[in-house]
């Protein structure tokens, strides 16, 4: 078999001429043997040659991946014989159960975050804890402008409690808050009151209705239980101011009476030196009713039985008109002792009855017939007024009403 191999071979062979035998003998110089390429070289081309370079660079390739692999192995086992300390601390039982270390937040080192578009929010080391809430009385001195309602709001109170806390300032009448004033103001909602004895404390704490341990037991009155004895008939000197947390009251009566009519206004002689003598006959109202003022919004208070105003505070410069809201006679026109300054009232003979209050002129007397829209007097701030504008009141012969509940829209 070799043999045929062999001549099958040499049958296969190109045949080398004479010029080829030349160019061979003057390749065999010293330089070309010098040139000459390694068995590697050669290997690698014959490979590639045979169409395998590809696969043996993936051999390759991953055959250098494993001898890293292995090195870094052998290195990280080297290190760790080297340095044990640093590795079994952490595996020690001891170690797993130490708490860890305190940090102390104030050490580290403000956070410098740059600026960049959108929302950014600063890194706070510290928790903002919301104040507790007040157990003690503060004092608060009355601004230009403030309001009862603005009081309140300021300190998280109803507007009552300003009120109930404040009674010998302020009587119960928001138009006798001025600037200057020093208010009570109180922790919680509730009232403030002189206990003067004379009933039993529980009756006492009864009239506001609250319990008599909701007073004593409150931390602001600083009362201590054990030295009051019996709760309904607490040991209390007379004289303590107390807080009365959740407590309220009826409002005392500062504003004008109702039921003033033209046969009957002696009722309002308690009131001041405009009060009128009783009136026969005379206009009668439509039952719609109109605007007193010039302008349709409010500069002060608005009606509210919280703050025990009840009427509607209209804005208006000092002269401008006052206007009768509906048709009816004059029952009374002249100075008021309440806080009303120069009032007119005008019994509009349908059961209600209207109220113009801080007027700065007075055009219509008492007994006086008058028309709907006419004008009765001019825009002041006589009285009990913190500036110009027109007090309205709306009532029945039993209650003084909403008057939004009876004007057209503004």
């Amino acid at each position: 078999m070799m043999i045929n191999m062999q001549n099958n071979f040499n049958k296969n062979a190109p045949e080398f001429t004479e010029s080829d035998k030349n160019k061979d003998e003057l390749n065999h110089t010293p330089d070309s043997q010098a040139r000459k390429p390694g068995v590697v070289t050669r290997w690698l081309n014959n490979l590639i040659q045979m169409g395998l370079g590809e696969s043996l660079v993936r051999v390759g390739t991953n055959l250098f991946s494993v001898i890293a692999l292995v090195g870094v192995i052998i290195l990280a086992q080297a290190y760790y014989h080297q340095n044990p300390s640093r590795f079994s601390a952490n595996n020690s039982p001891s170690a797993v159960s130490a708490p860890p270390a305190g940090v102390d937040i104030g050490s580290m080192p403000a956070l410098d975050i740059p600026i960049t578009s959108g929302i950014s929010r600063a890194a706070q080391l510290h928790t903002n804890v919301p104040s507790r809430p007040r157990q003690e009385i503060t004092t608060y001195t009355v601004q230009d402008g403030d309001t009862v309602f603005g009081i309140a709001e300021k300190f998280g109170l109803a507007p009552e409690t300003i009120l109930f806390g404040n009674y010998n300032i302020l009587v119960d009448d928001p138009h006798s808050l001025t600037a200057g004033q020093n208010l009570t103001i109180l922790p919680v909602n509730g009232v403030y009151w002189e206990w003067l004895g004379g009933i039993p404390f529980g009756e006492w704490a009864k009239f506001y209705h609250v319990t008599a341990a909701d007073i004593i037991e409150f931390p602001g009155n600083h009362i201590d239980p054990n030295t009051v004895g019996d709760f309904e008939n607490a040991n209390i000197k007379t004289g303590t101011w107390l807080i009365i947390p959740g407590g309220s009251r009826e409002f005392t009566t500062w504003y004008a009476p109702v039921g003033v009519t033209r046969e009957n206004p002696s009722t309002a002689r308690v009131m001041g030196q405009g009060a009128c003598e009783a009136v026969s006959g005379g206009a009668v109202g439509y039952g719609t009713y109109v605007y007193p003022t010039n302008k349709h919004y409010l500069s002060g208070f608005d009606y509210s039985e919280k703050t025990n105003h009840r009427g509607l505070d209209f804005a208006g410069s000092e002269g401008e008109g006052v206007y009768a809201t509906d048709a009816g006679v004059i029952v009374y026109s002249g100075w008021n002792d309440y806080g009303y300054g120069n009032m007119v009232m005008i019994d509009h003979g349908n059961g209600f009855q209207s109220l113009y209050a801080h007027l700065s002129a007075i055009y219509r007397g008492c007994g006086q017939s008058v028309g709907q829209g006419e004008g009765i007097g001019a825009v002041g701030t006589t009285g009990r007024s913190s500036g110009p504008h027109l007090h309205f009141e709306l009532m029945t012969s039993t209650w003084k009403v909403n008057p939004w509940d009876y004007l057209p829209p503004p």
